[in-house]
Protein backbone atom coordinates (compact mmCIF):
# COMPACT_ATOMS: atom_id res chain seq x y z
CA UNK A 1 0.00 0.00 0.00
CA UNK A 2 1.28 3.44 -0.92
CA UNK A 3 -0.55 6.75 -1.12
CA UNK A 4 -0.27 10.51 -0.70
CA UNK A 5 -3.02 12.54 1.00
CA UNK A 6 -3.66 15.94 2.52
CA UNK A 7 -2.69 16.14 6.19
CA UNK A 8 -5.76 18.14 7.18
CA UNK A 9 -8.08 15.63 5.51
CA UNK A 10 -6.32 12.71 7.19
CA UNK A 11 -6.25 14.31 10.63
CA UNK A 12 -9.94 15.22 10.39
CA UNK A 13 -10.90 11.70 9.27
CA UNK A 14 -8.87 10.01 12.01
CA UNK A 15 -10.41 12.31 14.63
CA UNK A 16 -13.90 11.32 13.50
CA UNK A 17 -13.44 7.55 13.32
CA UNK A 18 -11.37 7.39 16.52
CA UNK A 19 -14.60 7.93 18.49
CA UNK A 20 -15.49 4.31 17.68
CA UNK A 21 -12.14 2.81 18.73
CA UNK A 22 -12.66 0.48 21.69
CA UNK A 23 -11.26 1.95 24.91
CA UNK A 24 -11.56 -1.22 27.01
CA UNK A 25 -11.01 -4.49 25.19
CA UNK A 26 -8.96 -7.66 25.39
CA UNK A 27 -8.87 -7.80 21.58
CA UNK A 28 -6.04 -5.55 20.29
CA UNK A 29 -7.54 -5.36 16.78
CA UNK A 30 -10.44 -3.29 18.16
CA UNK A 31 -7.95 -0.68 19.32
CA UNK A 32 -6.96 -0.12 15.72
CA UNK A 33 -8.16 1.86 12.71
CA UNK A 34 -8.44 0.01 9.42
CA UNK A 35 -6.98 1.82 6.40
CA UNK A 36 -7.93 0.76 2.88
CA UNK A 37 -6.46 2.49 -0.17
CA UNK A 38 -7.99 1.97 -3.60
CA UNK A 39 -9.44 3.85 -6.58
CA UNK A 40 -8.20 7.29 -5.56
CA UNK A 41 -9.55 7.14 -2.01
CA UNK A 42 -8.43 6.23 1.49
CA UNK A 43 -11.12 4.62 3.64
CA UNK A 44 -10.75 4.70 7.45
CA UNK A 45 -12.85 2.47 9.69
CA UNK A 46 -13.04 1.93 13.46
CA UNK A 47 -15.41 -0.20 15.52
CA UNK A 48 -15.94 -1.50 19.04
CA UNK A 49 -18.55 -4.00 17.74
CA UNK A 50 -21.39 -1.77 19.00
CA UNK A 51 -20.55 1.44 17.11
CA UNK A 52 -18.70 1.76 13.80
CA UNK A 53 -17.59 4.97 12.07
CA UNK A 54 -16.28 4.98 8.51
CA UNK A 55 -14.78 7.96 6.70
CA UNK A 56 -13.51 8.25 3.12
CA UNK A 57 -11.08 10.91 1.87
CA UNK A 58 -9.46 11.66 -1.50
CA UNK A 59 -5.93 10.27 -1.92
CA UNK A 60 -3.36 9.77 -4.66
CA UNK A 61 -3.14 5.99 -4.44
CA UNK A 62 0.04 4.56 -5.94
CA UNK A 63 -0.45 0.99 -4.69
CA UNK A 64 -3.74 -0.45 -3.44
CA UNK A 65 -3.72 -2.12 -0.05
CA UNK A 66 -5.06 -2.24 3.48
CA UNK A 67 -3.85 -2.55 7.05
CA UNK A 68 -4.86 -1.80 10.65
CA UNK A 69 -2.89 0.92 12.45
CA UNK A 70 -2.74 1.36 16.26
CA UNK A 71 -5.63 3.81 16.73
CA UNK A 72 -4.42 6.03 19.55
CA UNK A 73 -0.81 6.28 18.33
CA UNK A 74 -1.88 7.03 14.76
CA UNK A 75 -4.37 9.66 15.92
CA UNK A 76 -1.77 11.39 18.09
CA UNK A 77 0.80 11.24 15.30
CA UNK A 78 -1.26 12.78 12.50
CA UNK A 79 -3.23 15.40 14.44
CA UNK A 80 -0.28 17.83 14.31
CA UNK A 81 0.34 17.32 10.58
CA UNK A 82 -2.62 19.28 9.26
CA UNK A 83 -0.49 21.54 7.01
CA UNK A 84 1.54 18.81 5.37
CA UNK A 85 1.21 16.40 2.47
CA UNK A 86 1.52 12.93 3.96
CA UNK A 87 2.85 9.84 2.27
CA UNK A 88 1.82 6.47 3.74
CA UNK A 89 3.74 3.35 2.69
CA UNK A 90 3.16 -0.17 3.99
CA UNK A 91 6.05 -2.63 3.66
CA UNK A 92 6.06 -6.42 3.56
CA UNK A 93 6.54 -6.62 7.33
CA UNK A 94 3.32 -4.67 8.08
CA UNK A 95 5.22 -1.53 9.03
CA UNK A 96 3.60 1.74 7.98
CA UNK A 97 5.99 4.55 7.12
CA UNK A 98 4.49 8.01 7.60
CA UNK A 99 6.50 10.55 5.61
CA UNK A 100 5.95 14.32 5.80
CA UNK A 101 8.26 17.10 4.54
CA UNK A 102 11.78 15.86 5.38
CA UNK A 103 10.70 13.76 8.36
CA UNK A 104 9.13 10.34 8.83
CA UNK A 105 7.84 7.89 11.41
CA UNK A 106 7.03 4.19 11.42
CA UNK A 107 4.24 2.23 13.10
CA UNK A 108 3.91 -1.53 13.40
CA UNK A 109 0.47 -2.48 12.05
CA UNK A 110 -1.89 -5.46 12.36
CA UNK A 111 -3.35 -7.71 9.68
CA UNK A 112 -6.56 -6.31 8.17
CA UNK A 113 -8.00 -9.84 7.79
CA UNK A 114 -8.45 -9.92 11.57
CA UNK A 115 -10.55 -6.73 11.59
CA UNK A 116 -14.30 -7.39 12.07
CA UNK A 117 -16.67 -6.83 9.18
CA UNK A 118 -19.19 -3.99 9.52
CA UNK A 119 -22.80 -5.13 9.22
CA UNK A 120 -24.33 -4.37 5.81
CA UNK A 121 -27.83 -2.84 5.83
CA UNK A 122 -28.75 -3.35 2.18
CA UNK A 123 -32.50 -3.73 1.74
CA UNK A 124 -33.44 -2.17 5.09
CA UNK A 125 -36.19 0.37 5.73
CA UNK A 126 -35.03 3.98 5.53
CA UNK A 127 -35.99 7.62 5.91
CA UNK A 128 -34.41 10.94 4.97
CA UNK A 129 -34.34 14.07 7.09
CA UNK A 130 -32.70 17.50 6.92
CA UNK A 131 -29.32 17.34 8.65
CA UNK A 132 -29.86 20.35 10.90
CA UNK A 133 -33.24 18.97 11.99
CA UNK A 134 -31.78 15.58 12.95
CA UNK A 135 -28.91 17.25 14.80
CA UNK A 136 -31.35 19.43 16.77
CA UNK A 137 -33.61 16.45 17.50
CA UNK A 138 -30.71 14.50 19.02
CA UNK A 139 -29.35 17.45 21.00
CA UNK A 140 -32.75 18.15 22.55
CA UNK A 141 -33.30 14.59 23.79
CA UNK A 142 -30.13 12.50 24.19
CA UNK A 143 -28.95 14.29 27.35
CA UNK A 144 -31.92 12.82 29.23
CA UNK A 145 -30.97 9.15 28.88
CA UNK A 146 -30.30 6.99 31.93
CA UNK A 147 -26.67 6.55 33.02
CA UNK A 148 -27.40 3.45 35.11
CA UNK A 149 -26.24 0.13 33.63
CA UNK A 150 -29.02 -1.68 35.50
CA UNK A 151 -31.59 -0.15 33.10
CA UNK A 152 -29.98 -0.75 29.69
CA UNK A 153 -33.03 0.14 27.58
CA UNK A 154 -33.12 3.61 29.12
CA UNK A 155 -29.53 4.21 28.00
CA UNK A 156 -30.94 4.59 24.50
CA UNK A 157 -33.16 7.05 22.64
CA UNK A 158 -36.47 5.76 21.28
CA UNK A 159 -36.88 6.84 17.67
CA UNK A 160 -40.32 6.56 16.06
CA UNK A 161 -40.84 7.30 12.36
CA UNK A 162 -44.45 7.88 11.40
CA UNK A 163 -46.59 9.96 9.09
CA UNK A 164 -44.18 12.60 7.82
CA UNK A 165 -42.37 13.00 11.14
CA UNK A 166 -39.76 11.50 13.44
CA UNK A 167 -40.14 11.55 17.23
CA UNK A 168 -37.28 10.97 19.67
CA UNK A 169 -37.85 10.17 23.35
CA UNK A 170 -35.31 9.76 26.15
CA UNK A 171 -35.91 9.27 29.89
CA UNK A 172 -34.04 8.17 32.99
CA UNK A 173 -36.80 7.59 35.55
CA UNK A 174 -36.75 11.17 36.85
CA UNK A 175 -37.18 13.18 33.64
CA UNK A 176 -38.25 12.75 30.05
CA UNK A 177 -37.38 14.59 26.83
CA UNK A 178 -39.49 14.35 23.68
CA UNK A 179 -38.99 16.11 20.35
CA UNK A 180 -40.63 15.74 16.93
CA UNK A 181 -39.25 16.88 13.57
CA UNK A 182 -40.54 16.61 9.99
CA UNK A 183 -38.95 14.12 7.60
CA UNK A 184 -38.68 14.26 3.84
CA UNK A 185 -39.40 10.63 2.99
CA UNK A 186 -39.80 7.22 4.66
CA UNK A 187 -40.16 3.76 3.14
CA UNK A 188 -42.25 2.54 6.11
CA UNK A 189 -43.30 3.31 9.66
CA UNK A 190 -40.57 2.15 12.03
CA UNK A 191 -39.23 2.43 15.56
CA UNK A 192 -35.97 1.55 17.30
CA UNK A 193 -34.05 2.23 20.50
CA UNK A 194 -30.64 3.61 19.60
CA UNK A 195 -27.75 3.81 22.11
CA UNK A 196 -27.29 7.41 23.19
CA UNK A 197 -23.58 7.20 22.43
CA UNK A 198 -24.37 6.53 18.78
CA UNK A 199 -26.90 9.36 18.63
CA UNK A 200 -24.42 11.81 20.14
CA UNK A 201 -21.70 10.83 17.65
CA UNK A 202 -24.13 11.27 14.75
CA UNK A 203 -25.03 14.74 16.04
CA UNK A 204 -21.35 15.68 16.28
CA UNK A 205 -20.78 14.66 12.68
CA UNK A 206 -23.83 16.49 11.34
CA UNK A 207 -23.42 20.08 10.21
CA UNK A 208 -26.18 22.68 10.43
CA UNK A 209 -27.24 22.49 6.80
CA UNK A 210 -30.37 21.93 4.74
CA UNK A 211 -28.85 18.89 3.04
CA UNK A 212 -30.50 15.53 3.62
CA UNK A 213 -29.15 12.56 5.54
CA UNK A 214 -30.37 9.01 4.95
CA UNK A 215 -30.95 6.71 7.93
CA UNK A 216 -31.50 2.97 7.42
CA UNK A 217 -32.82 0.40 9.89
CA UNK A 218 -32.48 -3.33 9.42
CA UNK A 219 -33.00 -5.96 12.09
CA UNK A 220 -30.75 -4.93 14.98
CA UNK A 221 -28.72 -2.20 13.25
CA UNK A 222 -28.89 1.44 12.21
CA UNK A 223 -26.88 3.17 9.50
CA UNK A 224 -26.61 6.94 9.14
CA UNK A 225 -25.13 7.76 5.72
CA UNK A 226 -23.52 11.20 5.67
CA UNK A 227 -22.12 10.62 2.15
CA UNK A 228 -18.39 10.54 2.94
CA UNK A 229 -18.98 9.39 6.51
CA UNK A 230 -21.05 6.42 7.69
CA UNK A 231 -22.09 5.58 11.25
CA UNK A 232 -23.36 2.08 12.02
CA UNK A 233 -24.74 1.08 15.41
CA UNK A 234 -26.20 -1.98 17.01
CA UNK A 235 -29.69 -1.25 18.37
CA UNK A 236 -30.85 -1.98 21.90
CA UNK A 237 -33.02 -5.08 22.13
CA UNK A 238 -36.06 -4.95 24.43
CA UNK A 239 -39.24 -3.06 25.28
CA UNK A 240 -39.05 0.69 25.84
CA UNK A 241 -41.27 2.26 28.49
CA UNK A 242 -44.72 3.34 27.24
CA UNK A 243 -43.89 7.03 27.62
CA UNK A 244 -47.34 8.20 26.51
CA UNK A 245 -48.86 6.84 29.72
CA UNK A 246 -46.65 8.97 31.98
CA UNK A 247 -47.13 12.35 30.29
CA UNK A 248 -49.93 14.21 32.13
CA UNK A 249 -52.59 16.04 30.15
CA UNK A 250 -54.59 17.85 32.87
CA UNK A 251 -53.07 20.75 34.79
CA UNK A 252 -54.16 22.96 37.69
CA UNK A 253 -51.44 25.62 37.28
CA UNK A 254 -49.72 26.97 34.17
CA UNK A 255 -46.88 29.51 34.51
CA UNK A 256 -45.28 31.44 31.64
CA UNK A 257 -41.92 33.06 32.36
CA UNK A 258 -38.78 34.44 30.63
CA UNK A 259 -36.24 31.71 29.93
CA UNK A 260 -33.10 33.80 30.49
CA UNK A 261 -34.17 35.16 33.89
CA UNK A 262 -35.35 31.73 35.01
CA UNK A 263 -32.07 30.12 34.00
CA UNK A 264 -29.99 32.79 35.73
CA UNK A 265 -32.08 32.51 38.91
CA UNK A 266 -31.74 28.74 38.97
CA UNK A 267 -27.96 28.93 38.48
CA UNK A 268 -27.65 31.18 41.53
CA UNK A 269 -30.05 29.09 43.61
CA UNK A 270 -28.17 25.94 42.69
CA UNK A 271 -24.90 27.27 44.09
CA UNK A 272 -25.91 26.44 47.67
CA UNK A 273 -27.90 23.29 46.97
CA UNK A 274 -24.89 21.98 45.07
CA UNK A 275 -22.99 21.97 48.36
CA UNK A 276 -25.49 19.43 49.68
CA UNK A 277 -25.18 17.53 46.35
CA UNK A 278 -28.96 17.34 45.93
CA UNK A 279 -29.52 20.43 43.73
CA UNK A 280 -32.82 20.91 45.58
CA UNK A 281 -34.62 24.17 44.78
CA UNK A 282 -38.09 25.10 46.04
CA UNK A 283 -40.53 26.80 43.68
CA UNK A 284 -43.23 29.02 45.23
CA UNK A 285 -45.59 30.41 42.59
CA UNK A 286 -48.16 32.92 43.77
CA UNK A 287 -49.95 35.49 41.67
CA UNK A 288 -47.48 37.26 39.41
CA UNK A 289 -44.31 35.94 41.03
CA UNK A 290 -42.21 32.79 41.21
CA UNK A 291 -39.84 32.51 44.17
CA UNK A 292 -36.86 30.16 43.90
CA UNK A 293 -35.17 29.24 47.17
CA UNK A 294 -32.41 26.93 48.33
CA UNK A 295 -30.85 26.41 51.73
CA UNK A 296 -27.73 24.84 53.16
CA UNK A 297 -25.60 25.05 56.29
CA UNK A 298 -23.58 27.88 54.78
CA UNK A 299 -26.47 30.12 53.71
CA UNK A 300 -29.58 30.52 51.58
CA UNK A 301 -30.70 32.08 48.30
CA UNK A 302 -34.07 33.58 47.34
CA UNK A 303 -34.75 34.61 43.74
CA UNK A 304 -37.93 36.29 42.47
CA UNK A 305 -39.06 36.13 38.85
CA UNK A 306 -42.13 37.75 37.31
CA UNK A 307 -44.50 35.17 35.80
CA UNK A 308 -47.92 34.95 34.23
CA UNK A 309 -49.91 32.37 36.17
CA UNK A 310 -53.12 30.74 35.04
CA UNK A 311 -54.69 28.59 37.74
CA UNK A 312 -53.81 27.87 41.34
CA UNK A 313 -50.82 28.95 43.42
CA UNK A 314 -48.40 26.09 43.96
CA UNK A 315 -45.37 25.16 46.06
CA UNK A 316 -43.15 22.38 44.71
CA UNK A 317 -39.48 21.34 44.77
CA UNK A 318 -37.19 19.92 42.08
CA UNK A 319 -33.69 18.79 41.37
CA UNK A 320 -32.89 22.05 39.58
CA UNK A 321 -30.11 20.48 37.51
CA UNK A 322 -32.82 18.88 35.35
CA UNK A 323 -34.13 22.35 34.52
CA UNK A 324 -30.74 23.95 33.81
CA UNK A 325 -29.86 21.13 31.41
CA UNK A 326 -33.05 21.37 29.34
CA UNK A 327 -32.90 25.17 29.22
CA UNK A 328 -29.72 24.90 27.14
CA UNK A 329 -31.72 23.31 24.34
CA UNK A 330 -35.29 24.61 24.55
CA UNK A 331 -34.55 27.50 22.18
CA UNK A 332 -37.30 29.92 23.22
CA UNK A 333 -37.33 33.36 24.86
CA UNK A 334 -40.19 32.26 27.12
CA UNK A 335 -41.17 28.89 28.53
CA UNK A 336 -44.36 27.41 29.92
CA UNK A 337 -44.32 25.16 33.01
CA UNK A 338 -47.47 23.13 33.64
CA UNK A 339 -48.25 21.68 37.08
CA UNK A 340 -50.86 19.19 38.26
CA UNK A 341 -50.02 19.32 41.99
CA UNK A 342 -46.97 19.39 44.28
CA UNK A 343 -46.26 15.65 44.00
CA UNK A 344 -46.87 15.06 40.29
CA UNK A 345 -44.46 15.66 37.40
CA UNK A 346 -44.47 19.00 35.62
CA UNK A 347 -44.28 19.63 31.88
CA UNK A 348 -41.96 22.24 30.32
CA UNK A 349 -42.53 23.47 26.75
CA UNK A 350 -41.47 26.54 24.75
CA UNK A 351 -44.03 29.33 24.82
CA UNK A 352 -46.14 29.81 21.71
CA UNK A 353 -46.03 26.18 20.61
CA UNK A 354 -43.62 27.00 17.78
CA UNK A 355 -41.94 23.60 18.03
CA UNK A 356 -43.02 20.14 19.14
CA UNK A 357 -40.63 19.69 22.06
CA UNK A 358 -41.63 18.67 25.58
CA UNK A 359 -39.82 17.95 28.84
CA UNK A 360 -41.18 16.17 31.92
CA UNK A 361 -39.57 16.45 35.37
CA UNK A 362 -40.52 14.63 38.56
CA UNK A 363 -40.64 16.73 41.74
CA UNK A 364 -38.79 16.05 44.98
CA UNK A 365 -40.90 15.54 48.08
CA UNK A 366 -40.40 18.35 50.57
CA UNK A 367 -39.87 17.38 54.22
Amino acid sequence: MKLICDGHDLSDAVGKVFKAVSAHTTNPILEGIKLKAEDGTLNLLATDLELSIEKTIVADVKINGETVVPGRLFAEFVKKLTKEQIELTLDEHSRLKIKYTDSEGTLQCMESAEFPQVHSLEGGQSFTVVRSELKDLINKTAFSVCQDDSRPMLKGVLMEVGDGAITAVALDGYRLAKCTKPIEHATAMMSAVIPARCMVEIARLLEDSAELVAVTLQKNYLLADLVHTKVTSRLLDGEFINYRQIIPTNFESVATLPTEQFEAGLERAILLSRVEKNYLVRFDIKGDWMSLSSNSDIGNVHEKIAVKLNGNDITIAFNARYFTELLKYIGSDNIVIKFTNSVSPCIVVPAGGAEDVLYLILPVRMI
